[in-house]
């Protein structure tokens, strides 16, 4: 396992009366959401809901410095749809994880190149790898 040898941030969060159906808030008061469980009729959005946005977020950005040793200009309307499933097997819960990654304009060969490197530089593939089920499509 690789350590950190350099802290560049570190977000902080308090979850509290009911976990996923709670609520969290940043210590920064940047973020203060409600929670609700998957499927409810709940006012709030879901852990897995949070992951996949803050997952293609990152991709998005590892893409980016990619595109950056490669020279090659993203376009402006690129896009990562990120899709996490929460699911059992047997009596346990799993997730697993889909990135659709749309670059517009660009060739084939490029996108891919680029999805690629960014899959494996991006922090959040990085820590899913080898942990779940993950498929990353170039759409």
């Amino acid at each position: 396992m690789a350590r950190i040898e350099k802290v560049l941030y570190t977000g902080k969060t308090r979850t509290s009366s009911g976990g996923r159906d709670g609520e969290a808030r940043s210590s920064d008061g940047r973020l203060d959401i409600k929670l609700s469980s998957p499927g409810s009729a709940g006012s709030g959005t879901n852990p897995e809901q949070l992951f996949a946005a803050g997952w293609s977020a990152c991709f998005i950005g590892a893409m980016g410095k990619a595109a950056g040793r490669m020279k090659v200009a993203l376009p402006p309307d690129l896009a990562v749809d990120a899709e996490v499933d929460l699911g059992t097997a047997g009596s346990e819960y799993f997730l697993q994880a889909r990135l659709n990654v749309s670059l517009p304009g660009l060739d084939r060969e490029v996108a891919q190149a680029l999805t690629d490197a960014a899959h494996q530089t991006c922090p959040y593939s990085k820590a899913t790898r080898g942990n779940i089920d993950v498929s990353i499509h170039l759409v």
